[in-house]
């Protein structure tokens, strides 16, 4: 290790596409957009589970809680992106960069343990359906979708809490971009390109393609996957719908 005098790093200077500026207006509207499909869809999709009666079941309670966890998990780092490409200083704090961290890595753990708590409903519902009422009961579902919480945070804050005491010195320029099977493939796909492909000098940018897509394209495309080809969804989302439209006829 090279010695030198260094300060301590109280900000760090978030690079990302900005070396493109021709792109930051037409970056920022497509983040724009993409942020509000993820809200209404999943926002719509949490709705349907919760005022139809049919969709009161372990799926779905899933899938409610992993639409709720997209929102939190795309609004902890989308808005303050937006501001970043809009803003001429484009920094963040060293506690903020904390901060940002231990939430965005909190609810990433979670979706990736929810998503594997996911599949094993799905695979008691196949391999046992004449037990499954009984095997995924209230109780163990939900404390199921509430430890995939608490894992996921639990981990999180060892993580952030590890990288955080180390000593921060010298360069602080960080070139940085903040159906079930299909899902998965999504979320897991783009995370082990991003992890396991071979570091290069020349792969900076892919990573923040691969960066937006993971954090922004997959949560956006889940309440679509999870309800346009799902029949039940659809024929409740009509169901409420009409009742909202009589509604307001009387």
């Amino acid at each position: 290790m090279k010695m030198g005098n260094y300060s301590p790093v109280t900000e760090f200077i978030l690079v990302g596409l900005s070396k493109y500026p021709e792109l930051q207006f037409f970056l920022f509207m497509l983040c724009l957009i993409m942020y509000v499909i993820i809200l209404l869809g999943n926002s719509l999709l949490i709705t349907i589970s919760i005022l139809d009666s049919r969709l009161h079941t372990p799926m779905y309670f899933f899938l409610g809680n992993l639409s709720f966890l997209d929102i939190c998990y795309t609004s902890s780092f989308i808005p303050p992106m937006l501001i970043i490409f809009r803003s001429e200083t484009k920094s963040i704090s060293f506690i903020g960069c904390a901060l940002q961290m231990v939430i965005s890595l909190g609810l990433g753990c979670t979706e990736c343990v929810l998503l594997a708590v996911m599949a094993y409903d799905r695979y008691v519902a196949i391999c046992n359906p004449l037990r499954y009422p009984i095997i995924m009961n209230k109780v163990l579902y939900v404390h199921m979708a509430a430890w995939s919480w608490i894992i996921g945070h639990l981990t999180s804050l060892l993580q952030t809490v590890m990288t955080m005491i180390m000593p921060f010195c010298g360069n602080n320029v960080i070139d940085h971009l903040t159906s079930h099977l299909a899902v998965v493939i999504l979320f897991y796909g783009s995370a082990l390109f991003t992890y396991m492909k071979p570091k290069s000098k020349d792969t900076n940018t892919s990573d923040e393609i691969i960066g937006l897509f993971y954090g922004v394209v997959a949560p956006m495309l889940n309440p679509i996957i999870y309800s346009l080809r799902n029949k039940e969804v659809k024929e409740a989302m009509i169901k409420v719908l009409k009742r909202h439209q009589h509604l307001l006829k009387s």
